[in-house]
C-alpha cells in the first residue's frame, strides 16, 4: 500500500483512538504490521512518534486549563504542595516525572521485546494486554460510577458541573505515583494510557468527570515525550520523512476535531468491553498468523 496513504490512515486512528479508553498504540502498530507490512519493531516506534501529533492537539484544546495551571508555577512552594490550589498542578508535575521514569525502562524492554518476536506473535501480545485493560477498566467502571454518586449528592447544584467544585476529590502524591507509573507502563502496545490512567483514579475514588480531566492533562507531556523519546533514539522511525510528517499532522487535526465528541462519547460507553472484544480477535488473527 502506497505509504502515503498508510500514513493518513495511522494518523487517524492514532487522532480518534487516543481519546478513548482504548489503546491508540497497539490499534496504530497492529495496523502498520498488518496493513503497512511494518516490522515489529518499526510499527512501535512509528506509534510512539504519532503521540506527538495528540499532544499538539490535547494542548490546543485544553489551552485554557494549561494556562491557568502554568500561571501557579510562580506561587507553588513544597510546603502545601497538595493544598487545595495547589494540588492539581503538583499532582500532573509528580505524575509526569513518575511516567518519565518508569516509561524509559518500559521503552527499553519493549524495543527488545519487538525486536524478538515474530508478526504473529507480535498481534498476539497486543491482542493479550487489551484484554487486561478491558478487564481492569470493568473492575474500575463499578467503583468509579460508586464514586460519581457520592460527589453528585454531596454537591449543591446535584453534580451538574464538577468544574472547580471544592467538593471535588482532591489528588494526592499516591494518587500521582500510582497513575504516573502506570502511565508510563502504557508505552506497551496494547495498553491504554487513557483507560489505564482513568481507571486508576476511579480505583482511587475520585469522580469519573474528575477522572478524565486530570487524565487528558496529564496526556500532554506524556504524548510529547512519547514523540521526543523516539526521535532522539532512532530518529523518524523507519519510514519516509514525508509520510512521517503526513501521519503526524493527521493526528493532530484529527485529534483536534474528535476530542470534543468523543470525551462525551467515553461517558455513556462501556470501552471495557471494545477492548475485551477488539483484543481477542486480536490474539486469534495473531494465533493464525503464526500457524
Amino acid at each position: 500500500m502506497d505509504p502515503r496513504v498508510v500514513a493518513v490512515l495511522v494518523g487517524i486512528v492514532q487522532g480518534v483512538l487516543e481519546w478513548l479508553p482504548v489503546s491508540s498504540e497497539g490499534s496504530v502498530a497492529l495496523l502498520l504490521t498488518l496493513v503497512g507490512n511494518a516490522s515489529p519493531e518499526v510499527a512501535v516506534q512509528y506509534a510512539l512518534f504519532l503521540h506527538a501529533g495528540t499532544a499538539v492537539a490535547a494542548t490546543t484544546y485544553y489551552r485554557d486549563d494549561v494556562w491557568a495551571l502554568l500561571r501557579k508555577l510562580p506561587r507553588w512552594r513544597p510546603a502545601g504542595a497538595f493544598d487545595a490550589d495547589r494540588a492539581e498542578f503538583t499532582f500532573l508535575a509528580t505524575a509526569t516525572l513518575s511516567s518519565a521514569l518508569v516509561g524509559a525502562v518500559a521503552y527499553t524492554l519493549l524495543e527488545d521485546l519487538a525486536s524478538e518476536l515474530a508478526g504473529g506473535a507480535f498481534v498476539a501480545l497486543i491482542g493479550a494486554l487489551l484484554i487486561v485493560t478491558g478487564v481492569v477498566q470493568r473492575v474500575a467502571s463499578d467503583r468509579g460510577a460508586e464514586a460519581t454518586a457520592t460527589a453528585d449528592e454531596s454537591r449543591p447544584d446535584g453534580g451538574a458541573d464538577a468544574d472547580g467544585d471544592p467538593s471535588a476529590q482532591r489528588p494526592t502524591l499516591l494518587d500521582a505515583l500510582l497513575v504516573g507509573g502506570l502511565q508510563g507502563l502504557a508505552i506497551l502496545p496494547g495498553v491504554s494510557r487513557s483507560g489505564t490512567t482513568v481507571s486508576a483514579l476511579l480505583l482511587r475514588g475520585h469522580a469519573g468527570v474528575d477522572a478524565l480531566r486530570l487524565s487528558f492533562l496529564l496526556s500532554i507531556p506524556a504524548a510529547a515525550g512519547a514523540g521526543v523519546l523516539v526521535l532522539a533514539d532512532t530518529g523518524l522511525p523507519g519510514i519516509d520523512p514525508t509520510a512521517a510528517l503526513l501521519a503526524l499532522a493527521t493526528s493532530a487535526v484529527v485529534g483536534f476535531l474528535t476530542v470534543d465528541a468523543l470525551v462525551r462519547l467515553v461517558r455513556r460507553v462501556a470501552f471495557w468491553g471494545v477492548c475485551v472484544g477488539f483484543g481477542a480477535l486480536a490474539v486469534v488473527g495473531g494465533a493464525l498468523l503464526l500457524v
